[in-house]
């Protein structure tokens, strides 16, 4: 078994490795956040989309070898990565290809998630990576892959599973595994409806973070294999995982900070409720996502816009930001933000007051509105004298409302048409 951990071995790891991101989905549970968008490309955290995560994780990591397999609405998610991520040098080897569902080779969509990998075998081979790096396109976190890869080599393992400690009441929504004494995998359910804790904490299971590494000819054998089956769902998390761990090696990577045993900053912000909260964690004095780690920066397209402006200063017409961020390009004219987070492009008119709430690009906000505990979707108009997240009631008949109380608003449900379909 290997024990070398220096940065040279580590760099010859990143190098024969190569990562295929998985950002064809919609993400439903965001709701009406994702009627024109796949949910990578979703904003986040004032400036930057999610999948923008993944992709820094992998360059920070030096992997410089990246496949994004694209599918639900794709347009977006593919001028970002065009406009965003083109700083690699081919002559060099690096490079962010795209990889839309194309029908490569059989007449159909991306049926799963190893389906979508099955599909591009070609280009896997072609590549001939040692490892092959599969990533979720739609978690907000911090990893260094080139630790899961030492120890994914020093385990011997055919296949390394990222894992992460979920509360028992949240693992439905997860694939819950269990792990024998030196780490090994050796069971695995998708989405149980009675999730089994880890021994000797209860209130708690170790899930997926939707993160493997294999490598490469183990990879090409199980999904040839799982193409074979009839009744496959063509998924890593309900049929290759479950599949493999019977007969072969497949390790369970903790994803937990070594010095203190605790679980490093992981979101799924797959709901409203679970986005909304993530954005505004980011305003606290020392969140547990810091965007301004210049130690593993989170890389981004980077529009060209003037410094946030905050006009007048008159008794109740007062530019003001207070526990915030906001982003460039804004202007605060004579109004009020309150711990709420603004991306860039946002303009807010005098009398106004926003509290609580993310407030998408290029958003409009006009004179005398309330804007509390909520989601502005970007390019949405709003009135003058607008009221959302004031009246529960109102905010039902013309808005999306999710169960905790936060009201998601686009420029559809304002009848302004950003999407022109006949």
């Amino acid at each position: 078994m290997l024990h070398n951990r220096s940065p040279r071995f580590v760099s010859r790891l990143t190098r024969d490795t190569l990562a295929i991101i998985m950002a064809g989905g919609r993400g439903s549970r965001l709701m009406h956040l994702t009627d024109w968008r796949a949910k990578p490309a979703v904003p986040f955290g004032g400036k930057f989309r999610i999948i923008d995560f993944p992709l820094s994780n992998c360059i920070n990591s030096g992997i410089r070898r990246i496949g994004v397999l694209t599918q639900y609405k794709a347009h977006s998610l593919i001028v970002h990565i065009q406009q965003g991520w083109g700083m690699f040098r081919g002559d060099f080897g690096e490079f962010v290809e795209l990889l839309p569902a194309q029908q490569r080779i059989e007449a159909s969509w991306y049926a799963g998630t190893a389906d979508a990998v099955f599909q591009n075998l070609d280009i896997v081979r072609n590549h001939n990576p040692e490892y092959v790096l599969v990533l979720a396109g739609d978690h907000v976190y911090k990893m260094d892959y080139g630790e899961m890869l030492v120890t994914h080599v020093q385990s011997a393992a055919d296949i390394t599973v990222a894992c992460v400690e979920v509360p028992i009441e949240e693992a439905r929504g997860f694939g819950v595994i269990g792990v024998n004494e030196n780490g090994f995998i050796h069971s695995f359910v998708e989405k149980p409806q009675q999730p089994t804790p880890i021994p000797g904490h209860p209130d708690r299971a170790l899930c997926s973070m939707g993160i493997y590494i294999f490598n490469r000819d183990f990879l090409i054998e199980q999904l040839i294999a799982d193409a074979d089956r009839p009744h496959s769902n063509r998924d890593f998390g309900k049929d290759i995982l479950p599949t493999v761990i019977q007969k072969y090696r497949a390790y369970a990577y903790p994803f937990t900070n070594p010095e203190t045993g605790k679980m490093h900053y992981w979101r799924d912000v797959g709901t409203v409720d679970a986005y909304w909260e993530a954005n505004l964690e980011l305003i606290g004095v020392t969140p547990e996502l810091n965007l301004y780690d210049h130690a593993w920066p989170i890389w981004t397209y980077q529009e060209q816009l003037p410094p946030a402006k905050f006009v007048f200063d008159e008794d109740n017409r007062r530019g003001i930001a207070i526990d915030s961020m906001v982003s460039g390009g804004c202007i605060i004219s004579g109004a009020r933000v309150h711990h709420s987070l603004l991306f860039s492009s946002v303009t807010v008119d005098a009398y106004s007051q926003v509290e609580d709430s993310v407030i998408l690009p290029n958003v409009s906000i006009g004179e005398n509105c309330i804007i509390h505990r909520a989601v502005i979707d970007k390019e949405c108009i709003i009135p003058a004298n607008t009221h959302i997240g004031v009246d529960a009631l109102q905010d039902k008949e013309r808005f999306y409302v999710s169960p905790g109380g936060v009201v998601l608003v686009t420029p559809e449900m304002l009848g302004q048409h950003v999407h022109y379909v006949r």
